[in-house]
């Protein structure tokens, strides 16, 4: 064999042992003939020691970093006082007297021991450089376990791993699709699937009862430091089951893979809020649980006010921001002019002072409040001297978020800290507004099934009607999301009528599924979250490139192979295309 052992399993107790490694040179230093090389692999770091005088090692001077080398010797305690307690080969070295330089190496064009302050798109440009680097190998180890964990969590509940089409017709999934030109067919195209939804419906028609998958999904989409155009999703469908059959399954999917990374880490079980909650506690439908800061109703508080701009509001909160009661004038002035981007009209800010012994509010407007309401503040939000208040007023839509965005923006800890809140958002909205014709848009698919309790308003107040859909919320960061699907073809047509898809629309763009339904289609439900996401929490990053092999930058393009790339005209030809000239703008 090339190499007995691996450089960064050898431990103290194989003091003794003759051994041979193989590995990168991480580092060489050479203290007055005696030559340390750190050799690397992917087990880790080992000290090998060149002694002066060793036949035949004499050429080791001219090893340099990333050169590629078969040492052989035998393993021994390092002398007293050398021991490195901070790495796992700490306690020992390897006493070189065979050394075969397997590879050379030019010198790498960044360190590959350090991490800051390395320009990413030349990370991206030598990512076979930049994967030897200890946290890009410590980061997609992490996925794989991920990835395991979750085959076997799925396994184990009687779901089957099938794999579904890469070229498929255009459906409408809400992103732009990625499409393939046709040779055999010129003038048609494929799309690379935005996920498999319609094939997983397929497949419990087709009587297969649980469906999983490690899915690749494309979408052609701005990029941003959460989403790629290729990512990864666990996708599940279930036959004969509901909201709490599916959030359970998945339940028990993310937890192992959480505690396969991050032992003791995960909870027991995972939360569970409802999308109202949600929005009116937290401002947000993906709320972040590492921290307090919840938004407060003040509507009691300003019942009867006379402070202009809370009266006759809809809707009045407040946020207590502990101990930045001291922040600027500047800082706050910040604060309302980001509010105001956010779309709020605008945002009182009160500081909470010590005056004589008691808490009492400091602001610009605390003149035009009354003492009940003032004291109401302070009592319904919990407010300490050294806090700072923040009210808003307006619709409960853009009161809770713009109350939200600030939460996040004052109390959001870094990714790396917190520990790990899962929770389900549960009961969305089934329709998210009015679109042309004063017609409802799907606020998830137009296979979603509406809450049971809301289907006498689906004619009158459609905007009312919940839906069977959920979200899984990992620290702020939203996983993914699924829903009961329609599969009753009364209910399906009644909200087809509501958002105005005739029959030819229908079978144009649902035409193989509705066909499919016709045949006896079970009671099924379904969900998918991203991998890349989950992965990225659980590592401590907080960007997706950091937990994918090979990513592409924010503008689309990948330095490594510099795709996209023209294509040649002879390609071109053959699936009957040709290239216009783009327009000047």
């Amino acid at each position: 064999m090339m190499r007995t052992h691996r450089p960064g399993e050898l431990r103290s107790g194989d003091d003794g042992t003759r051994v041979t490694v193989c590995g990168w040179v991480a580092h060489r230093r050479d203290h007055g003939g005696v030559v340390f090389l750190d050799l690397r692999d992917a087990t880790g770091l080992l000290q090998v020691v060149v002694d002066p005088g060793v036949a035949g090692l004499e050429d080791v001077r001219r090893v340099r970093s990333e050169w590629v080398l078969r040492v052989s010797g035998v393993v021994r305690p390092r002398p007293a006082g050398t021991v490195n307690d901070s790495m796992p080969t700490g306690e020992i070295e390897l006493g070189a007297d065979s050394l075969e330089v397997l590879s050379e190496s030019e010198p790498p064009p960044f360190p590959l021991d350090e991490r800051a302050d390395i320009d990413e798109v030349l990370r991206l440009r030598h990512r076979y450089l930049d994967l030897r680097r200890e946290p890009m190998q410590r980061n997609l180890r992490v996925r794989a376990a991920v990835n395991a964990a979750v085959r076997a969590a799925m396994d184990a509940q009687g779901f089957c791993e099938i794999e579904t089409p890469m070229l498929i017709a255009s459906t409408p999934e809400g992103a732009r699709d990625f499409v393939v030109p046709s040779r055999l067919h010129p003038g048609s195209f494929y799309a690379l699937p935005q996920s498999p939804q319609l094939f997983k419906q397929l497949l419990m028609v087709g009587g297969f009862d649980r469906y999983y998958q490690i899915a690749r999904c494309l979408r052609d989409e701005d990029l941003r430091a959460d989403r790629q155009f290729e990512f990864m999703q666990l996708d599940l469908e279930m036959s004969f089951a509901d909201q709490a059959d599916v959030l359970a399954a998945t339940s028990v999917a993310v937890l192992a893979a959480a505690e396969a990374v991050r032992p003791g880490d995960a909870p027991d079980a995972v939360a569970q809020i409802t999308w109202r909650e949600a929005m009116d506690r937290f401002g947000s439908d993906k709320p972040d649980l590492r921290f307090g800061m919840e938004l407060i109703d003040l509507g009691e508080v300003f019942a009867a006010t006379e402070f202009r701009a809370f009266q006759g509001a809809a809707c009045v909160k407040g946020l207590c921001v502990s101990g930045h009661g001291e922040s600027s004038r500047n800082v706050v002035d910040g604060l309302v002019e980001r509010a105001k981007q956010l779309g709020a009209a605008g945002l009182v800010w009160m500081r909470v002072r010590d005056v004589d012994g008691v808490a009492t509010l400091e602001s610009p407007v605390v003149k035009f409040l009354s003492e009940p309401e003032r004291l109401g503040i302070i009592d319904t939000l919990g407010a300490k001297v050294g806090d700072l208040v923040l009210l808003a007023s307006g619709s409960w839509a853009t009161t809770v978020s713009v109350l939200g965005q600030l939460r996040l923006d004052l109390g959001r800890p870094p990714v790396s800290e917190g520990g790990l809140h899962f929770v389900w958002v549960v009961d969305f909205p089934l329709f998210e507004g009015l679109g042309e014709g004063g017609r409802p848009s799907p606020a998830h698919h137009p296979f979603t099934m509406p809450h049971p309790d809301d289907f006498d308003l689906l004619d009158s107040d459609p905007l009312a009607v919940r839906s069977q859909a959920y979200d899984l919320v990992l620290n702020g960061w939203e996983l993914g999301s699924g829903s009961v699907r329609i599969h009753r073809r009364e209910v399906q047509q009644r909200i087809f009528a509501l958002l105005g898809i005739d029959e030819d629309d229908q079978q144009r763009k649902f035409g193989f599924l509705l066909d499919a339904f016709r045949f006896g289609p079970p009671p099924h439900a379904g969900f998918a979250f991203g991998i890349d996401r989950l992965v990225a929490i659980l590592a401590g990053e907080d960007n997706i490139r950091e937990v994918i092999a090979f990513p592409k930058t924010q503008s689309g393009t990948d330095p490594l192979t510099n795709a996209p790339t023209p294509i040649d005209p002879t390609q071109l030809r053959e699936l009957g295309l040709a290239m216009r000239a783009t327009p000047k703008s």
